[in-house]
């Protein structure tokens, strides 16, 4: 069986439009429940939220579907996807629940699931629940159906034990930190971290509505924070999404660094101390070219996987790996987590800024980037653009163009009918003539 429900990060959607229903996710979370209980004794899960309006509707139905059951529900609130997974193992529970569309517009939503290890879930266990709603679960007997109860301190939990992962021997006395919370998840507890380390926090994003989370704010718009570090005069700022898995940073010049160089970073320090598992860095295949060549002169090896922080974090576990991430900012160290953490790479960051006094303009561009340009090129529900002749042609052709000098990524979109035309090399008119070339060739098969 195939699966047509999850995508590289659960199930994601448009509110209210297939999948992204409340009779879908009370069914999904049915169909979790009876893959999780497999026998008569107390089974619990754990559901989190971000700020999405539509969040409170999909509470409620993956309440219910839970609870039909049998399965024990405990809700979160609003909390970061990192704090799912960290209290679905800290609570014991059977399943954790993340009820988010990460970066994406407010009008999105969608349902992450997590092991009892904290882990997400595989594609295996994710297509065995496909299977189990596709067929019709049994419910749960009258006296044996699930309850559900509100944890008030959910995020006080999370906030302490972010905390643990910074170096008990350094504080942040005299830093002055921009951090913008996306309007999401972390608007509570981000600034609330930084300011019990003792920082001068600056918060931006943190009044959510319900309709603005992601909205010209976060990590995927820092110009909002780029804009207070310089007005503030900042040391750095720190930017998530919405639901804090992913960390973007502002140097205090207003500079954008992205999660190459955040990688890098951590990579290279944890070599010296002797803390980076197998020398070996995980991460995509979307990484700049740049990255691996600096890895590589400091004895560090790249392990690149498919794009998505889930398949990053599969590598890591089969290969014994601690480090890994996307360029995107998810950063996973799974001497502290279990997934990307914006918080806990943001800490990282912060602690080397204040062992070494270095700048965060000095000590976050570890290496000069390859130029990469990205295109996003939209295609016909239906049509397969990459096994056109014309389109497998343009990239071969392309390839050659570039030679050593550089390379192509071309793939397809997990969430959305898009072809993403990535390619890097030194020379950029070359670049732009072959990405302009497969670009068109994709255009054409519409």
């Amino acid at each position: 069986m195939t699966r047509s429900l999850f995508g590289t990060d659960g199930v994601r959607g448009r509110t209210n439009t297939h999948p992204m229903t409340a009779e879908l996710a009370m069914r999904l979370a049915a169909a979790a429940g009876r893959f999780f209980r497999r026998d008569q004794q107390e089974h619990r899960v754990v559901i989190g939220k971000d700020t999405r309006l539509s969040g409170y509707m999909l509470e409620n139905a993956l309440t219910a579907g839970f609870t039909s059951t049998g399965m024990n529900v405990f809700l979160l609130g609003p909390v970061p996807t990192p704090a799912v997974g960290f209290l679905t193992r800290s609570m014991r529970a059977d399943v954790g629940v993340m009820i988010s569309a990460s970066h994406n517009p407010a009008e999105d939503n969608g349902i992450k699931f997590f092991g009892p290890d904290g882990f997400k879930l595989s594609d295996d266990a994710e297509t065995e629940i496909e299977r189990l709603m596709e067929a019709g679960v049994s419910l749960a007997h009258p006296q044996r159906i699930g309850r559900a109860k509100r944890i008030d301190d959910s995020g006080s939990r999370y906030v302490e034990y972010v905390k643990t992962t910074f170096p008990r021997q350094f504080r942040l006395d005299g830093l002055r930190i921009v951090v913008d919370c996306a309007n999401g998840a972390a608007h509570r507890v981000g600034p609330s971290i930084l300011w019990e380390l003792g920082a001068d926090v600056i918060p931006v994003g943190t009044s959510p509505n319900g309709l603005n989370i992601n909205d010209k704010c976060g990590s995927t718009h820092p110009d909002l924070a780029a804009a207070k570090v310089l007005e503030t005069r900042a040391d750095v700022g720190l930017c998530l999404d919405g639901d804090a898995d992913r960390l973007i940073l502002i140097d205090q010049n207003g500079q954008r660094v992205d999660g190459d160089q955040i990688m890098g970073l951590i990579a290279s320090r944890w070599k010296e101390d002797g803390r980076l598992a197998g020398d070996t860095l995980v991460t995509t295949v979307m990484s700049n070219l740049g990255l691996e060549r600096f890895l590589e002169s400091r004895g560090i090896a790249i392990e690149r996987t498919k794009v998505g922080d889930r398949y990053v974090v599969e590598r890591m576990r089969q290969g014994g790996f601690n480090l890994g991430g996307e360029q995107s900012g998810h950063i996973v160290m799974t001497d502290h987590a279990t997934t990307g953490d914006g918080l806990v790479a943001a800490l990282q960051v912060l602690a080397a800024m204040v062992e070494t006094g270095a700048r965060a303009s000095d000590l976050l561009r570890v290496f000069t980037p390859i130029p990469q340009v990205l295109h996003n090129v939209r295609y016909a529900s239906g049509t397969e653009p990459l096994d056109r002749d014309s389109v497998r042609q343009a990239i071969a052709d392309g390839e050659k163009k570039l030679g050593t000098s550089g390379r192509l990524l071309i793939r397809k979109s997990g969430t959305e009918p898009l072809i993403r035309v990535m390619g890097e090399a030194e020379d950029q008119d070359t670049l732009h003539s072959v990405l302009d070339t497969i670009c068109r060739a994709v255009e054409h098969t519409n």
